[in-house]
């Protein structure tokens, strides 16, 4: 990216991203370049920094046009937010504690093919760490054609699989201090386990678009998207197919953004049943210490 003037470095803030920007030279802004801090008008549209050179306003235009080229980000993106409170859950942590963490709320643009996602992964990455006998984040969603790590941080073996209706992968018996990865293709739910601890669980969800989000402990959320009409999807681990059907709908954006109103995921027709290992059959009865890695301390 070339600016009219050497003056023209800079580095845009966005969203909470520190994207450096070149010179006219064609080099990037060093470190003493300070830092330009990027706002919207009551349209949504970016404003140009204070005190940005006049001459420079023809460069910052380009730059921005090329953030958001390579970004997926619209300049004019509006702002959609709302919360999810959960129902009728079993589950004291949730029932009493009223923690709403772990729904996916993602939005598809309307009329747009379903196979092209809305902003592409680009050899995106992602991880999910293995650790202390537990996938973490328990909830990964992820645009189609992401590759996934599983760094094993246990002192202790691991061998994480799927074998349900998702995208199939064995990755085998691997030590500490290893990692093994899967590029995820195709879209739907990943249903994640360890073929040696049956307690380790997680889900990866595949989908055909990058507009989404996923609730902390007070169930709140929010995506910035470009105005326009889109189809929400909701997407809870310990809820039906069918109450989250109930769910989806199709909204209108406009550059003022949109609030939604709260969104209640019920919990009732969750069965919470045991899973069996990589090859169909209950878990091997043996205790844990037998896969503790040579060399590691007991």
């Amino acid at each position: 990216m070339i600016w009219p003037s050497h003056t023209c470095s800079s580095r845009l803030l966005q969203d909470g991203l520190l994207l450096p920007l070149a010179d006219a030279r064609g080099s990037v802004a060093g470190s003493q370049s300070a830092p330009a801090v990027l706002s919207r008008d009551s349209k949504g549209a970016v404003r140009q920094p204070a005190g940005f050179p006049r001459a420079c306003s023809r460069g910052f235009s380009i730059g921005l046009g090329l953030i958001a080229a390579l970004s997926g980000l619209s300049l004019n993106a509006a702002i959609v937010s709302g919360s999810v409170v959960l129902r009728e859950s079993r589950i004291d942590s949730v029932a009493r504690g009223k923690d709403y963490s772990g729904v996916v709320i993602s939005l598809q643009s309307a009329g747009r093919p379903g196979s092209v996602p809305d902003g592409q992964a680009g050899g995106a990455h992602a991880t999910m760490l293995q650790k202390n006998k537990m996938f973490t984040p328990h909830i990964l969603p992820v645009v189609a054609g992401t590759t996934i790590d599983f760094p094993n941080g246990d002192p202790i073996f691991h061998s994480a699989f799927s074998s349900y209706s998702g995208q199939i992968f064995d990755l085998g018996l691997y030590p500490p201090g290893k990692s093994r990865s899967v590029r995820f293709d195709r879209p739907g739910i990943v249903r994640v386990f360890c073929n040696i601890h049956p307690s380790m669980s997680a889900i990866i969800l595949v989908l055909k678009t990058t507009f989404f989000a996923v609730t902390p402990r007070d169930g709140s959320f929010r995506i910035d998207v470009p105005p326009g009409s889109w189809d929400l999807s909701v997407f809870h681990e310990r809820a039906t197919e069918e109450s989250l059907q109930a769910l989806s709908r199709r909204i209108l954006v406009t550059s003022d953004g949109l609030r939604l109103p709260p969104i209640a995921v019920s919990e009732a027709g969750y069965l919470l049943t045991p899973h069996k290992n990589k090859f169909g059959r209950e878990y091997d009865p043996l205790p844990d210490d037998k896969t503790v890695y040579p060399g590691a301390r007991q």
